[in-house]
């Protein structure tokens, strides 16, 4: 269902990202990005001259090659448009990356290698999304291996075998609990899958009861 309909407007800005996750030959992964910034309208200044309407004012990628542990390999950035000619020289800067676990505490140790005048405000934007695509990227095909492994299948409508297993590498519901709406301790999807952590309405009227 689409959002309601807007009042009468002018586009003045488009921001695209696409975020890929990909399993290398290696066994590694590459989750790559791609970003991009155009205006409606055109937009001058020294180093561009004229950037015209539709021209992306960055168009940027940000590639990093991790391990079934979220450990960071490789990366390699790439800014191809940027308002300022001295702009592209941030984008090599971010190999400093490479060593860093994706985890909690993840951007903040990668503001520490990237961050002010040695890295990229967009660039940078692009980290957080890099890392929940990795994580939705490698957990369920760890999950799926693991299953294939062991005989389990998946294919039929309505089952939860790989759902419940990328949540237990996730941590189990006591890691993801409360998290968001759909793992509200007092909600139907905790219920089902981890009665013993559900407090609803019904549990304290039993409560009450008893």
């Amino acid at each position: 269902m689409p959002l309601t309909q807007p009042a009468a407007r002018q586009r003045l800005h488009t921001r695209s990202i696409e975020i890929n996750g990909y399993l290398r030959t290696d066994g590694h992964y590459d989750i790559e990005a791609h970003l991009t910034d155009c205006k409606s309208f055109a937009q001058t200044n020294l180093d561009r001259g004229v950037i015209q309407p539709g021209e992306p004012v960055h168009d940027m990628w940000l590639r990093l090659t991790v391990d079934d542990q979220m450990r960071i390999h490789a990366v390699e950035a790439v800014s191809d448009n940027t308002p300022y000619a001295i702009c592209p020289a941030a984008a090599p800067n971010f190999t400093r990356l490479a060593g860093l676990r994706i985890k909690p505490g993840f951007l903040r140790e990668a503001a520490q290698r990237v961050g002010g005048i040695v890295g990229c405000t967009h660039l940078r934007e692009l980290l957080q999304q890099i890392a929940t695509t990795a994580l939705q990227t490698i957990t369920p095909a760890k999950a799926r291996r693991d299953m294939a492994a062991e005989g389990v299948a998946d294919d039929t409508p309505g089952s939860e075998a790989l759902d419940k297993r990328i949540t237990e590498q996730w941590g189990g519901g006591n890691k993801i609990l409360n998290s968001c709406l759909a793992y509200d301790q007092n909600g139907p999807l905790v219920k089902r899958r981890w009665s013993h952590l559900y407090t609803g309405p019904d549990v304290a009227a039993k409560e009450t009861a008893g």
